[in-house]
């Protein structure tokens, strides 16, 4: 999974929001790392979507304009967790594989 995806499936993990405000969590759970740009966060909505894994929640008329709601769904919450688990996985192969390194070897 392409860390945009798990970025944003993450984002919507704890409730539904809307295109900026899951621009503003995908910044926040990144520490400040990725920035997504809009017309990328729409396309994967979109592409998510398609597969399953986020769905519209609602949708809302804010100031004149519409403001779509997106939240994940157990399709998509299983995915994230399946990838969480991969994740971990190749964490704790890489902290074994560091603590068996040797000390003081070539910089």
């Amino acid at each position: 999974m392409r860390e945009p995806t798990f970025l944003i499936l993450t984002a919507l993990a704890a409730r539904p929001q809307h295109g900026y405000g899951i621009l503003q969590d995908v910044e926040s759970i990144s520490e400040g790392q990725v920035r997504l740009r809009a017309g990328t966060l729409y396309a994967a909505l979109d592409r998510l979507s398609a597969d399953g894994w986020v769905a519209v929640d609602r949708e809302e008329v804010v100031e004149g304009r519409l403001r779509r709601y997106y939240r994940l769904t157990d399709r998509g919450a299983a995915r994230l967790e399946a990838e969480v688990t991969r994740l971990r996985t190749r964490t704790r192969a890489a902290a074994r594989r560091l603590r068996a390194r040797p000390a003081g070897g070539p910089a």
